[in-house]
């Protein structure tokens, strides 16, 4: 294809002036690979947490089925004779029903985790940007109290008192997730409140509630979905170590970290029995942080190539 050229018309006892080609575009960058990835790591979650949601209809056996005479079976789907198709654990149980059970308590510890403790978190810091004053310096105080703990420390003297249980976990993380949602909210909070178009809202009368859900909360929501979609990857990589440590859901429950945790005694002898819990966590964390990545380039104008 020619380059288009630019002539200019000579001006009255002027030389005829020399055709100078038009600037080239500068050529558009393909993104087509992250569109695809991003696509396919939404795809990929979806799938999991309809599988989670389903799973008495989705996973072939019973998790907590034994079968000790069908103990360490190789996976079929890597050459392995008999009908599980991942293996089978040291207890002759199926280690797809189980990985597939197992998602049901990461994905229900992460979404519900992260919810409430966006929920709260949002709140309190909207609360602490609009009012400011004395709710501002306690809500913000909270938060740096609540940073300069050990996270660890917490979950263990919490789990020491009240058990081991599916909501005392997810309160543990509510108590502990809520921070980075506070500071972001109050941070936008604060830049939308000195804005010309809420002033515009302040003096025409909109006061309270109204003017928070109509003016400001509209206009933080999307950095605060991005966190929240990574505070859920952090929330079931928290749960999965909390299990793996015994601090998780009691068996014979199934779950990521719990099933890593017993298998440690097995890496040499059967492989896949730590590798598919392993690939769980790493999949679904690795899509969630996918998928997080892309809302954040969608959301901010700056980051957008």
């Amino acid at each position: 294809m020619t380059t288009p050229l630019i002539v200019t018309p000579p001006g009255p006892g002027e030389p005829a002036a020399e055709a100078v080609p038009a600037p080239k575009k500068a050529p558009r960058r393909r993104r087509l690979p992250r569109f695809l990835g991003s696509r396919f790591a939404l795809g990929f979650l979806v799938v999991g947490v309809l599988a989670a949601i389903f799973a008495p209809a989705v996973a072939p056996f019973d998790p907590t089925e034994q079968n000790l005479l069908n103990r360490l079976a190789e996976p079929s789907l890597f050459g392995g004779g008999g009908e599980h198709l991942l293996g089978t654990d040291e207890l002759g149980r199926d280690l797809l029903s189980r990985a597939i059970y197992g998602g049901r308590v990461s994905f229900m510890v992460g979404f519900v985790a992260a919810t409430l403790a966006g929920l709260l978190g949002t709140i309190l810091g909207i609360l602490a940007g609009y009012y400011r004053g004395v709710l501002e310096a306690v809500i913000m105080r909270l938060v740096d109290v609540l940073t300069a703990f050990p996270f660890l420390i917490v979950a263990l003297s919490v789990v020491a008192v009240f058990g081991a249980t599916l909501p005392v976990l997810i309160t543990i993380l509510v108590f502990w997730e809520w921070v980075p949602f506070t500071r972001l909210a109050h941070a936008k909070t604060l830049h939308v409140v000195s804005t010309d178009y809420f002033r515009a809202a302040v003096a025409i009368g909109r006061r309270g509630t109204g003017i928070l859900a109509r003016h400001v909360l509209p206009n933080i929501a999307g950095p605060l979905i991005v966190v929240w979609t990574f505070v859920v990857a952090r929330a079931i990589v928290i749960e999965s170590s909390l299990s793996f440590l015994g601090l998780g859901v009691p068996p014979p429950t199934a779950t990521w970290g719990q099933m890593l945790s017993a298998s440690r005694g097995y890496l040499d002898t059967a492989w896949w029995i730590p590798l598919v819990p392993g690939v769980a966590i790493t999949l679904v964390v690795l899509s969630v942080n996918i998928v997080g990545d892309w809302m954040s380039e969608r959301w901010d104008p700056h980051g957008r190539r």
